[in-house]
């Protein structure tokens, strides 16, 4: 079974941090949230392992 990441694992963050806001830009706060909805699932789907979504739910959820 796979386990969530929570160290960084991700080529040049800033630049795509500055890519998700760019593709934000213009949009209305509906059009904004249907844009994360569809990231997260299709992140979701690529991801695949139920335990490691789960976890990333439980993570994502006590951050905020």
């Amino acid at each position: 079974m796979a386990k969530l990441t929570l160290t960084r694992n991700i080529d040049a963050p800033d630049d795509f941090y500055a890519e998700l806001i760019a593709a934000h830009e213009g949009l209305s706060k509906a059009e904004s949230d249907a844009l994360n909805a569809r990231l997260v699932l299709t992140l979701a789907n690529h991801i695949g392992d139920r335990a490691v979504l789960t976890e990333a739910l439980a993570v994502a959820k006590s951050a905020g």
